[in-house]
């Protein structure tokens, strides 16, 4: 089975009884990326927002040093973004290449982000941490964000989060609330699985990202995404 996948471990059990071993039939292969040196193939965008207004909104994605008090010698992706809109989805994006073609994998994510939103603060329209939800999604297409022509805003072209609410192409694991009572950079984790499913040249699309009730700006920073895929049988 050839793997087409930087940074993935490919691993087959084998018994160390049988004389000719035979390879496990469900694989496991495993993505684990970090950002001190690039983005790792990860792609920043933002939707539902009126067209022609980023500069208002301040949607910023770059690498960066992380923040006081978190290791300033370390970076990360940071993306950033004023919502306005009471509906800022915020997101990465990452193919993925030499899969199966036509077939249904399992992905166990873990999601490592700094995030300065205390729990169970109270906010404009919502809480800077609760009301901020965080979903994990794979699709066979490419996430792109496009023009509503009715509101001549963009929409996503998959079926996201909104807000607390799962959608077909992506699920709702968790929020960015820091866990502390303190607005101050913390580092968390969020897990969660999603199946997908690959198209006919063996890829799919990884995709994680937030989906704002809090109307006013919300910066992360991505310190590691790691998924452990499994074949559905």
């Amino acid at each position: 089975m050839s793997i087409i996948l930087a940074g993935f471990i490919f691993s087959c059990k084998k018994s160390s009884t049988d004389v000719t071993p035979t390879p496990d039939p469900t694989p496991n292969l495993t993505l684990n990326d970090t950002f001190e040196k690039s983005f790792q193939g990860w792609v920043g965008g933002f939707s539902d927002y009126p067209v022609g207004s980023e500069a208002f909104y301040e949607l910023k994605f770059s690498q960066e040093y992380l923040p006081q008090p978190l290791d300033t010698t370390q970076k990360a992706i940071r993306i950033s973004g004023n919502n306005h809109s009471d509906d800022l989805f915020m997101f990465l994006k990452k193919k993925l290449t030499g899969f199966k073609a036509n077939k249904s994998y399992s992905g166990a994510f873990e999601v490592s982000f700094a995030s300065s939103a205390a729990q169970n603060m109270a906010g404009a329209g919502g809480a800077p941490g609760e009301d901020v939800s965080f979903g994990i999604g794979i699709t066979s297409i490419e996430p792109l964000k496009v023009i509503d022509s009715v509101s001549h805003s963009y929409k996503m072209n998959i079926k996201k989060i909104n807000q607390s609410k799962s959608g077909d192409d992506m699920k709702v694991i968790g929020n960015v609330a820091n866990g502390t009572n303190l607005s101050k950079f913390t580092i968390i984790k969020r897990t969660g699985e999603f199946t997908g499913k690959t198209d006919a040249n063996g890829n799919f699309w990884l995709i994680v990202g937030t989906d704002s009730g809090f109307e006013s700006t919300t910066t992360l920073y991505y310190t590691g995404i790691k998924v452990l895929f499994t074949e559905v049988k």
